[in-house]
């Protein structure tokens, strides 16, 4: 846990306004000043929740119902899949966040020609069973998901992990407060200021798996399996969690 101090004396009456500040001293009790103190508490946390989408392409040089039939039979079984596998009584869920059909043009000596109807699926899959998110998305890919875009690791427990580093900043605001004054020759006679904030370094993983070979497939015939790629490696790694407190007491 690492920790940054800063700590400011300010001989003055102007009164600083910022949003969400908690005033607790009224200025005309005789106060000299006050004193600013920030204190960031940094903690590193291994994450328990990911997020990555995983997206079904097909295509068909004659028709859209085509491209729109084969799309649809692999995503039943990807969903199929998926729905079975993941931990809804732990907030696991699944969910359909894009689906396109259009047809796809190409152009060549300033003419535009028509190429394939392409039919793209997106599913969203949110999971807190990080061991099995390389399992997914092999087993996905094997039933006939075409691409898997980033992963983007994060907290479910938030708020309870920055309380915590709050309390911890804040104490060691009104410390350090305490320190400053007795320096100077004065004390802390109350709060003049808080601020606080709490920030998440959410960890994103840039993996990209697009299966061209398998799309060109699809857009062909259903009828041929999709050769077995090797297994998907994914580390979660730690994100960082940051709490700061700014504080101004009054001194006197």
């Amino acid at each position: 846990m690492k920790k940054i101090i800063a700590a400011t004396l300010v001989l003055s009456t102007f009164i600083f306004a910022a949003p969400m500040a908690v005033n607790a001293v009224d200025n005309s009790q005789g106060q000299k000043g006050y004193i600013s103190v920030s204190y960031t508490t940094e903690k590193e946390i291994s994450p328990d929740t990911v997020e990555f989408s995983i997206s079904i392409k097909t295509s068909d040089k004659k028709s859209m119902q085509e491209a729109s039939r084969k799309n649809k039979e692999i995503s039943n079984k990807v969903y199929d899949y998926l729905k079975a596998n993941i931990k809804s009584v732990n907030g696991d869920y699944i969910k359909t966040s894009n689906y396109s059909a259009n047809p796809v043009y190409i152009y060549r000596d300033g003419k535009r020609f028509f190429d394939k109807y392409e039919v793209s699926n997106n599913i969203v899959v949110h999971t807190k069973s990080l061991e099995q998110v390389s399992g997914f998305i092999d087993n996905s890919i094997q039933l006939g998901a075409t691409d898997v875009n980033s992963l983007n690791f994060t907290l479910s427990n938030k708020d309870a992990q920055c309380a915590e580093l709050l309390s911890t900043s804040a104490r060691q605001v009104k410390t350090r407060a305490d320190v400053v004054a007795v320096a100077v020759g004065a004390s802390v006679a109350g709060v003049k200021e808080l601020r606080t904030s709490c920030s998440v370094n959410q960890r994103r993983v840039g993996y990209a798996y697009s299966n061209m070979k398998l799309m060109r497939a699809a857009g062909a015939t259903m009828d041929a399996a999709p050769e077995a790629a090797p297994a998907t490696n994914i580390e979660s790694g730690n994100i960082t969690i940051y709490a700061s407190v700014d504080g101004e007491f009054y001194v006197k």
